[in-house]
């Protein structure tokens, strides 16, 4: 009988809420996920909506800019993927990071849900031990229409925001590629031809022209042309890396040459003043 299934439900979780049955487990879930926002205003996951609670989750992130001291953790909930679109929980800084080039650096963000939906968010600088931490009370204080209308919104606008994510990942990976290529010529161009230095130099620059696109396409096309001119740059290190070792070998093949023809004279000399 339907009914008295829903009534029997109904009961159990009653009195387990009043602490009259103690024998069955009642478990809960998050209703949204909860992550934080990362660099381009995209919002990053780390507990899953329907994750059971209690739950942890650790993820390691970085800096996004050379000798950066501090990020902020901005605590996020809902299902879209840019931050804007979610509710914002809570926001709190980590400084007294080692200034290092960007990517370096290693902050251990965690997340951690008590069974009564308490989220405690913490941000640790692995190098140091500098922590940071914020707590969050309501992360499941939304009622089930809330939850249900933000579902909604994001299964409404999922083709148009996986598009814009498309769009802000593909900035993130231009930035960082100019960044390399960057880099690159400028520890590489008194060792390789000027003329592959120029090459990469036109395809940074065309890459930049297109960052600001709002179709992924022109982007993702410039990227590719600029990470395969980009590998010329390598390949003529290592071309010249084989010419020295060769180079290197052949000058101790002549020295050994040398050094063998003269014992043999000296031998003959020997074998002279025997005879004589």
């Amino acid at each position: 009988n339907p009914d008295e299934v829903v009534a029997i439900g109904a009961a159990i979780q009653a009195g387990v809420l009043g602490g009259e049955v103690k024998d069955i487990l009642l478990l809960d879930v998050t209703p949204l996920t909860l992550g934080i926002e990362t660099l381009g205003g995209v919002s990053t996951p780390l507990i899953e909506r329907n994750t059971t609670i209690p739950a942890s989750k650790s993820q390691i992130f970085s800096t996004a800019a050379d000798s950066q001291t501090s990020v902020e953790v901005h605590v996020l909930q809902g299902e879209r993927p840019m931050a804007n679109d979610n509710k914002s929980l809570g926001k709190f800084i980590l400084s007294g990071i080692p200034p290092a080039p960007r990517g370096v650096p290693q902050v251990e963000v965690t997340f951690d849900i008590d069974a009564n939906g308490i989220l405690n968010v913490s941000a640790k600088d692995k190098a140091t031990g500098v922590e940071q931490k914020i707590t969050i009370t309501d992360s499941t204080g939304l009622s089930d229409d809330e939850v249900e209308k933000m579902r909604q919104e994001a299964d409404a606008n999922k083709d148009e925001d996986e598009k814009r994510k498309k769009v802000i990942e593909l900035r993130n990976r231009a930035d960082t590629l100019i960044y390399s290529a960057e880099k690159a010529i400028k520890e590489s161009k008194d060792k390789v031809d000027s003329a592959i230095i120029e090459q990469v130099e036109e395809k940074v620059k065309a890459l930049r022209e297109v960052l600001n696109e709002d179709e992924p396409d022109p982007i993702e096309a410039k990227i590719n042309d600029l990470s395969e001119t980009i590998q010329q740059i390598g390949s003529e290190l290592y071309k010249n890396v084989q010419e020295d070792q060769a180079n290197a070998e052949n000058a101790t093949g002549s020295g050994d040459a040398a050094e063998g023809e003269v014992v043999e004279e000296e031998q003959s000399n020997e074998s002279e003043d025997s005879e004589a």
